[in-house]
């Protein structure tokens, strides 16, 4: 009997098993089921009906082209291709002598017997002696056309060599001499003039509403033989402050250039740097050696100026103010216990170079060694904006106001700008 009741038991149990699995099975049919329905109903749904599975090929063919990127990189090559036949080739000659070698027996003065002048043969000394001159090239820079009578804009550093001829290459292989019309007194400008008319030319732009950031494309005489060479970059700095030295050791302090890093190498030099309208905001002038790609140019509005200044008054003339000083930084307001970590503080070291020159504004307004300006029409000297930036800047005959520190009290001074004279100028 117990074994009819286990057998009974189990038949039982698997019967409830099946039952359950059974149950199950038909709620997932029904479930799937349902799901599939669903299925053809998105499926079928006139609204979507046109959908069609993309295959990964269709897919990227399909993506369309990235504009901003075309836009930009045709702006880019539009502005160089209008550009470019303005801007030249400057190329530097001058006669250097030539040199020939020869040899002397110093023992040859002497009168001495055969067997000896013999022994003393091969003593010989070498010597040079200038045979006339030829024509060589000493260096390249580049230029660009502002007036299609042939005006061109460079840097003074490509074309004050004395005695030298520049000859102007166009982009289309024309070549011109190159008449020296203007050097700037104090900044790294230059004009020349070449015999030629309908010429193409560049636009100037204005300097002072420069962004940081902003766009820009240098196009050179790179190495003095790559011409036209284009490098695009944007601007990295505003009113920079350098020294620079050229390859003759000649060394001048440029003040309130523009950084770029757009690539600018030897022979770029004059060269324009061009903004996104396709005008000048720069003259390339000079590059930091072993840096990566900081470069500077000279703010156009200088050439600007440089350029009114020769049609209504025939010269150059820079605003003079008449004061050396040193620039008011924490070093030097330590040294020399200053109340102010900014301004300019009217000091020399060396009494036969006056820290206040006779006859000068300066003096005419009552400047004195000491005296710290501080502002010039309300604006701070500091070293961004220096006080040689602040004079340079304006016109002569400009009347400026000048606040002043002076044995703890603060004065205000009025100057009226007056030409650099010559002997100061360089």
């Amino acid at each position: 009997m117990k074994g009819i009741r286990n057998y009974i038991f189990y038949i039982t149990l698997i019967a409830i098993v099946a039952l359950i699995i059974s149950f199950n099975l038909a709620i997932a049919q029904a479930n799937l089921q349902n799901l599939i329905d669903a299925l053809k109903k998105l499926i079928y749904n006139p609204k979507i009906q046109n959908i069609k599975v993309e295959t990964p090929e269709t897919i990227f063919e399909q993506i369309p082209e990235y504009k901003p990127v075309a836009d930009y990189e045709k702006l880019i090559t539009e502005i160089v291709e209008k550009s470019s036949p303005a801007v030249v080739s400057i190329v530097i000659s001058k006669d250097v002598p030539i040199f020939e070698k020869y040899y002397i027996n110093p023992f040859d003065e002497f009168d001495l017997p055969p067997e000896f002048r013999q022994f003393f043969f091969e003593f010989q000394i070498p010597q040079y002696r200038q045979k006339g001159t030829e024509k060589k090239q000493i260096g390249a820079g580049t230029g660009f056309i502002i007036s299609s009578d042939g005006l061109i804009a460079t840097n003074k550093h490509v074309v004050n060599e004395k005695d030298a001829e520049y000859t102007v290459y166009l982009n289309d292989g024309r070549k011109y001499k190159g008449k020296v019309i203007a050097l700037h007194p104090i900044d790294d400008l230059a004009i020349i003039k070449i015999n030629a008319t309908n010429l193409p030319y560049l636009k100037l732009g204005d300097s002072n509403k420069l962004k940081l950031g902003q766009t820009v494309i240098a196009i050179g005489n790179a190495l003095g033989e790559f011409q036209n060479t284009v490098s695009v970059g944007v601007v990295s700095g505003l009113r920079r402050n350098i020294v620079a030295s050229d390859n003759l050791g000649n060394i001048q302090r440029l003040e309130g250039l523009i950084q770029t890093d757009a690539a600018i190498n030897p022979g770029n030099s004059g060269g324009p740097l061009i903004n996104l309208r396709g005008e000048v905001i720069g003259i390339n002038t000079a590059i930091v050696s072993g840096a990566e790609n900081i470069g500077f140019a000279i703010p156009v509005n200088r050439l600007k100026n440089m350029l009114y200044d020769l049609s209504t008054k025939g010269k150059v003339e820079v605003p003079f103010l008449g004061v050396r000083y040193l620039l008011v930084t924490e070093e030097i307001q330590k040294k020399f216990n200053l109340p102010f970590d900014y301004g300019a503080y009217v000091y020399s070291e060396d009494d036969k170079k006056p820290a206040v020159l006779p006859n000068s504004p300066a003096e005419k307004a009552g400047i004195k060694k000491g005296d710290i300006i501080l502002e010039v029409n309300g604006v701070k000297i500091t070293p961004q904006n220096t006080l040689a930036q602040q004079i340079t800047s304006r016109k002569v005959g400009d009347i400026i106001n000048l606040k002043i520190w002076r044995n703890g009290k603060i004065i205000t001074l009025q100057a009226q700008l007056e030409s650099l004279p010559s002997n100061l100028q360089d």
